[in-house]
């Protein structure tokens, strides 16, 4: 047995508990249950579990406490729970992440998903803890090895940055997730599936990730099956992991697929809680839940490592404007745009470079390497804005010089985009100004 699988039992023992406080069912509607006789004892937010007379149990979370009675939302549905059945209190939910989880697939509650006995770290952390002090956190670090050339160039990516990656369904978005797990300098990478079908995790485990992937990785599932309790814990869960290896001193990426899920999780636990709908049909809750998970990541205090973040944003018929996208624009210090028209015409990552920013620019990259990237833009602007006349032949070769340049470069510029590059930065900005050529003479 090693030192820390000892502090860990150690401190399990230490923490078992003698007496718990018990109340019984009152009231069943759906997935909730009023219970009578915890009130003086649980918090919003606390764990409980109730206890079926057959003999199995279920999990749950206090959404609300009134005097006499408590109203608890389940991790499971409620067939078999009848008036009268025990509650157990068991406090706050709170994770004991190890280093040993490296490499691992578990569940939002800190359990095993692959099989495998998962052994907990010595001491416990609530999943809902606060960012660093605004005045104690590090600047934004340096500049990232992706993989891929247009985010080793054009939308570069620094250490503590927090990205987000704005797709409809079927365009590469998950392709392009496991491809960055591979391709990022991170130490660890830290993998939240949120709401995803059943065999989609395993095709991303094992297609996507493959076993260099997972080797440097803690992946967290919660199927698209599992209750929205569930769904919500996932993210907070990933986040919790997260700052536990960047207050170890490790770079830590931190993926989650998909911050809209997690929304519409914390829609359905808001509206059994009582909460009223109103922004187009989200509760007022959603924007600070959204915004204090985001403000989680980012640079570490002076000593810690960064959790450098990338959040998916599922987008329905590239809508740009709905709330929580647009909430996520304002937060986040970059968003990166996956177009369904680059994507149907066969180009991955289907990155819209004209619609996609990177805040970490123009710090992150030095004078000439500033100049390559503004005129890349130029290029590419000048050749959307006439695309339209190009395709219909109604451009005449010599009319304006810019468009002229943007035609000769395009399609070299385009493959650019698209392609992987392991070789590191330097090598993309080198292949990204023999794109350009003379074009920047």
């Amino acid at each position: 047995m090693s030192l820390e699988q000892l502090n860990s039992l150690t401190s399990q023992i230490e923490e078992l508990q003698l007496s718990r406080a018990v109340g019984r069912v009152l009231e069943i509607s759906q997935n909730t249950v009023w219970v009578a006789g915890l009130s003086d004892h649980v918090s919003v937010g606390d764990s409980i579990t109730v206890v079926r007379k057959c003999g199995t149990s279920v999990e749950g979370e206090v959404l609300v406490v009134t005097p006499g009675r408590a109203k608890m939302l389940l991790a499971e549905n409620v067939d078999g729970i009848r008036i009268g059945d025990r509650v157990l209190h068991s406090g706050s939910f709170q994770l004991s992440p190890s280093t040993s989880w490296i490499g691992r697939v578990i569940d939002p509650f800190g359990q095993p998903l692959d099989g495998r006995k998962l052994h907990q770290g010595p001491n416990k952390r609530p999943i809902h803890g606060a960012p660093p002090s605004p005045t104690k956190r590090k600047a934004l670090g340096e500049r990232m090895e992706t993989g891929l050339a247009v985010f080793n160039t054009l939308l570069p990516i620094v250490r503590g940055q927090r990205m987000g990656l704005f797709a409809g369904s079927g365009v590469g978005k998950s392709t392009l997730l496991s491809q960055l797990a591979k391709g990022m300098s991170a130490d660890v990478v830290i993998i939240a599936l949120v709401g995803e079908r059943g065999r989609e995790v395993r095709e991303f485990i094992e297609n996507g990730l493959g076993k260099e992937g997972l080797d440097k990785a803690v992946l967290i599932a919660a199927t698209s099956d599992q209750s929205p309790l569930t769904r919500r814990k996932c993210v907070f869960t990933a986040m919790t992991v997260a700052e536990y290896f960047r207050d170890l001193g490790l770079q830590v990426l931190l993926l989650v697929d998909s911050i809209t899920r997690f929304a519409e999780a914390h829609r359905e636990v808001a509206l059994a809680a009582g909460e009223n709908a109103s922004l187009h049909g989200y509760p007022a809750s959603m924007s600070h839940a959204i915004m204090s998970l985001s403000e989680r990541a980012g640079p570490g205090k002076v000593g810690d490592g960064d959790i450098t973040a990338i959040f998916t944003v599922l987008v329905a018929g590239s809508n740009m404007e709905e709330p929580i996208a647009d909430i996520m624009r304002g937060v986040l210090d970059g968003h990166v745009i996956l177009d369904r028209e680059i994507a149907e015409r066969g180009r991955y990552p289907a990155v819209n470079l004209l619609r996609s920013v990177s805040r970490s620019l123009p710090s992150a990259a030095n004078d000439n390497e500033n100049k390559l990237i503004q005129r890349t833009r130029q290029l590419l602007g000048a050749y959307e804005r006439s695309e339209a006349m190009i395709q219909a032949g109604l451009y005449a070769k010599g009319s304006d010089p810019l468009i002229d340049e943007a035609i000769s470069i395009w399609p070299t510029l385009d493959e650019f985009i698209g392609s992987a590059d392991a070789q590191g930065i330097e090598n993309s900005f080198e292949q990204l100004r023999n794109c350009i050529g003379s074009t920047m003479e």
